[in-house]
């Protein structure tokens, strides 16, 4: 069980991770809750829950790298026709005002699960402990490893699989190897908590 989830009865998913795991996994999913921050508030917002439905946020993309790998654009990108871009843009503008809040909104959720459910760890004392999650926890810190693993990457320029590639190459002297490190790790994470899930 030692650095990848395996199932457990009732659909949950468990893992053995030691204290420098736990910080650095805690200390990532308080720095992407740092970065999504609070998102913009509905004017007027007052509780109803219909007004929740209808309520807009920005149109615009954001301007940080990773927030916008986190929250991209739902029209355009690679592959679009050439002399598309002032529709693709409008498009993109109006699904964003009517989505942007609920995505933050989630992934924010699914940060506070992973901090909660390793607050509630007790580390034993060889300084490990064994995380159990539920199925609804499971999902919960897939997005979060999901979402860790995007803004790491972005952080790196990842955008395709030879980029990783270069990065298993790096020397170990590069001050990116770190971070490479923490982005590998968080996706065999992420790999084997799909296994997991996967019925």
């Amino acid at each position: 069980m030692p650095g990848h989830f395996e199932p457990i009865p009732g659909g949950g998913a468990a893992v053995a991770l030691d204290e420098v795991e736990i910080s650095i996994i805690r200390s990532l999913a308080v720095q992407l809750l740092e970065l999504i921050g609070p998102g913009e508030e509905p004017a007027g917002d007052d509780g109803d829950p219909l007004a929740e439905l209808f309520a807009e946020g920005p149109s615009e993309p954001p301007a940080d790298p990773v927030l916008k790998r986190l929250l991209p654009d739902a029209y355009g990108g690679p592959g679009s026709a050439p002399g598309d871009e002032d529709e693709l843009r409008a498009y993109s503008a109006e699904f964003r005002r009517f989505t942007e809040n609920d995505l933050r909104a989630r992934k924010r959720d699914d940060a506070l699960a992973v901090i909660r459910s390793l607050d509630a760890l007790t580390v034993a004392g060889e300084g490990g402990a064994v995380l159990k999650l539920s199925a609804d926890e499971s999902r919960s810190w897939l997005g979060s490893l999901n979402d860790l693993r995007l803004a790491i990457g972005a952080r790196l320029d990842v955008t395709d699989e030879e980029d990783t590639d270069i990065l298993y190459r790096l020397p170990d002297s590069d001050p990116r190897k770190p971070m490479v490190m923490a982005y590998l790790w968080l996706g065999g994470l992420q790999e084997t908590l799909v296994e997991t899930l996967m019925p």
